[in-house]
């Protein structure tokens, strides 16, 4: 760029000392040089500007594309934090108003400054759009940790005849722990799994009667007891409020109920917590 300045500056220097001195003594020859000079220039001005073009409208492409990546990324947002979509406009253009009001001393915006405030916003859109799927990945990931966590009642409609902890036993009356509630419902009523899972346990056993255990991960298990009837296999996945069992005697039980567990690393916790902080 500056060599093509000095080139100009020669040319009109030149000019200008032929004028200035010999007045008409300007032959054809240079008068045909000195136009040919002045149209290669001005053929790369145009060549310049054409290219300095170019390279904006590509620029422009890219940000209207990464535009559309962040519109798109708004939209799943806003449906995984449960926001209204009507709230956010997405893909439509800001309303925007107001009164002209020019700022002093504006100077005149050239090519090169145009092109690296492109840049620079191409850059930011990018870097935005990456921390939005970032934050997109760890909503998710949110969002599957919850339906991995006991929060679904595993009977729809029923009453707690007996709530976790210490209670007289129904067959020694003496005290005794337990590790879960019981839900009072009729034979045959269906079991749903309270959170998704993998079944690793399904079969009779000697206390609990016919017993499903789901492993929901993060050590994590529940348990469902005294089942008529099991639905499902070990190594079944289920999702939560896949209906998994019929509801029985089976077992160590007076009467037709679901005993409903919830272990953190083998240890009971009241169910009763976990669904309640589920419904909060």
């Amino acid at each position: 760029m500056l060599a093509l300045v000095l080139f100009i500056a020669a040319v009109l220097s030149a000019q200008y000392a032929i004028v200035r001195l010999q007045p008409g003594a300007i032959s054809n020859e240079l008068k045909v040089w000195l136009a040919s000079a002045q149209e290669a220039e001005q053929e790369k001005q145009q060549t310049y500007l054409r290219q300095s073009l170019d390279a904006m409208a590509v620029s422009l492409g890219q940000m209207q594309a990464q535009l559309q990546r962040l519109d798109g990324l708004g939209a799943r947002l806003t449906k995984l934090t449960g926001m209204k979509t009507e709230d956010f406009s997405f893909g439509q253009v800001p309303s925007q108003g107001g009164p002209f009001i020019p700022a002093p001393n504006q100077k005149e915006i050239s090519l090169e400054s145009m092109q690296q405030q492109l840049d620079g916003l191409g850059a930011l859109l990018s870097d935005r759009g990456d921390k939005l799927v970032a934050l997109e990945t760890l909503l998710q990931q949110d969002r599957l940790d919850k339906k991995m966590l006991p929060s679904v009642a595993p009977i729809t409609a029923a009453w707690y005849s007996s709530n976790f902890g210490w209670r007289l036993d129904p067959f020694t009356g003496k005290s005794a722990m337990h590790e879960g509630v019981d839900y009072m419902v009729p034979q045959g009523t269906p079991i749903y799994a309270s959170a998704s899972g993998v079944v690793v346990f399904a079969d009779t056993h000697p206390q609990y009667g016919n017993m499903i255990e789901i492993d929901h991960g993060n050590d994590v298990v529940t348990r469902y007891a005294h089942a008529s009837k099991l639905l499902v296999k070990v190594g079944q996945v289920v999702r939560r409020g896949n209906e998994i069992a019929l509801s029985g005697s089976t077992g160590r039980s007076t009467g037709p109920h679901l005993h409903f567990e919830v272990r953190y690393k083998g240890i009971a916790q009241n169910p009763v917590r976990f669904l309640q902080k589920a419904a909060s």
